[in-house]
């Protein structure tokens, strides 16, 4: 893959890496939730079911993730970076294990619903053990991404290719229209409620 060393070119990851701040903030929320589920102080499963799991799915996945996999990383590609054995290959594996760990949460979290007001200790370990598992995978991942893949990309994509990109960005976003905005304000309603 050649370094394309051209004067200011269209950042196509500043968007990628704002939307990282708010994934961040689920996640730390979802963290503090599994830690006062776990010592008995927590039982509000619809955070899992109505609140964090649609934001994993809708934002982080089906929003954020598909935009890399659908435009970033096959740019990448088509501009040299090797779709086998490279950093697309262990971003793309990482979204996969990431949606393993989601799996694993949806079905303890609705279990648990299920069975209240008795609340099984093992389905309390497992989500717990998925959403920590889940939180530390996507805390790395996200690392990368801003301090390793995006800066790379940034540099060797050329002008040329990102004005479409930025446009399938667009279109992506117009499938959803209000999507961010409906999770930015579910994010901070959360924050807010658990900030005592």
């Amino acid at each position: 893959m050649q370094l394309n060393n051209n004067e200011p070119k269209t950042n196509v990851t500043a968007m990628m890496v704002e939307e990282h701040q708010l994934i961040l903030r689920m996640i730390t929320l979802l963290e503090k939730n599994v830690a006062l589920a776990e010592t008995g102080r927590f039982s509000d499963w619809s955070f899992f079911l109505d609140g964090g799991l649609p934001f994993i799915k809708d934002f982080a996945d089906h929003f954020h993730h598909a935009k890399e996999e659908d435009v970033l990383f096959k740019a990448l590609v088509a501009n040299g970076m090797p779709r086998d054995n490279s950093p697309v290959a262990a971003m793309l594996m990482e979204h996969d294990q990431g949606r393993s760990f989601v799996r694993g949460m949806e079905l303890a979290a609705r279990r648990l619903l299920a069975s209240e007001p008795a609340v099984p200790t093992e389905v309390v370990a497992a989500l717990a053990e998925n959403a920590r598992d889940y939180a530390a995978l996507l805390r790395d991942h996200i690392e990368k991404e801003d301090t390793i893949l995006y800066p790379l990309a940034e540099r060797v994509l050329p002008e040329a290719v990102r004005p479409a990109m930025i446009a399938s960005y667009a279109a992506a976003e117009a499938k959803t229209p209000g999507l961010q905005e409906k999770y930015r304000l579910l994010v901070e309603g959360f924050e807010a409620t658990r900030a005592a």
